[in-house]
């Protein structure tokens, strides 16, 4: 009953999420920079201004629809690139062994030793705000654990019959492992890259919050955050809705993410069986 509870309210999570960023500008009664009106300034919410307004008299809710558009955009492509970083050192090192696995493992373990949040800190320090800064940030940070997870899967499959055919077959390493290994290992590395898109969203928005993310005008949930500190008492809504945003987000991709790990974990299937 949990199993199929997590995959279905995460996935309807994550996908009203995803529909609300790609259908922002249908959605959005206001744009969410240009609609200015002092005149409207921190309006609570009623029928015209679903969300209230902030200090600017900008509407909430639009401001929340296009911030999805910015926060799930970064979440997925850092995630992308992080997937890509680390299955590919993950899987060279579990194949080839020798010193570039000692090389990738001491290189993980350098990373998993510093909190991801602070490396991040440390690379916008260097490459100064902005969406593309951000994005390269948060690239870098979270591979660790995808490159553990390939690595240890490379190790349990190169051993496998069919590897060991493509090999007596004369087929190149690179072959072997994008064509004979990696498909096999398909399912705990989407696990952990639906897992970690949560992770990228949060880390997005604490960026944002602290003032390395995307820069105003432009509406994120964590710039939202920050610009309703100071009028959290008089205009609470402001930072009810962005926070409610960020927390039902990341909570979509956790359990979708742990839906799918009970769906694609054989051990989970017995488990329930």
């Amino acid at each position: 009953m949990r199993l199929g509870f997590n995959l279905a309210f995460g996935g309807f999570l994550t996908a009203v999420v995803i529909l609300a960023g790609i259908f922002a500008p249908w959605l959005a009664p206001f744009h969410p920079v240009m609609d200015a009106n002092l005149m409207n300034a921190e309006l609570p919410p009623d029928a015209e201004f679903w969300f209230g307004t902030d200090s600017q008299g900008r509407d909430v809710y639009s401001r929340i629809l296009y911030g999805a558009q910015i926060s799930l955009s970064v979440g997925i492509v850092s995630q992308v690139i992080n997937s890509i970083i680390g299955v590919t050192l993950g899987m060279t090192a579990g194949y080839w062994g020798g010193w570039w696995d000692d090389l990738v493992n001491g290189l993980t373990n350098v990373m998993l030793a510093i909190p991801s949040l602070i490396f991040a800190l440390a690379v916008m320090a260097v490459l100064g705000p902005g969406l593309l800064s951000l994005l390269i940030a948060l690239g870098l940070t979270n591979w660790s654990w995808t490159c553990r997870i390939a690595r240890s899967s490379t190790l349990s499959l190169k051993s496998q019959g069919y590897v060991l055919a493509a090999q007596s077959l004369g087929y190149s390493d690179l072959r072997i492992m994008f064509t004979q290994i990696l498909p096999n290992m398909m399912g705990p590395i989407l696990v952990m890259a639906t897992l970690g898109m949560g992770g990228a969203v949060l880390s997005e928005a604490a960026l944002s919050f602290l003032g390395l993310g995307i820069q105003p005008p432009f509406p994120s949930w964590g710039s939202m955050l920050t610009d309703a500190r100071e009028m959290i008492q008089l205009a609470p809504w402001v930072a009810i809705f962005p926070g409610l945003a960020i927390f039902l987000s990341v909570l979509g991709f956790n359990l979708l993410g742990d839906g799918l790990r009970d769906r694609l974990d054989p051990h989970m299937r017995t488990r329930k069986a």
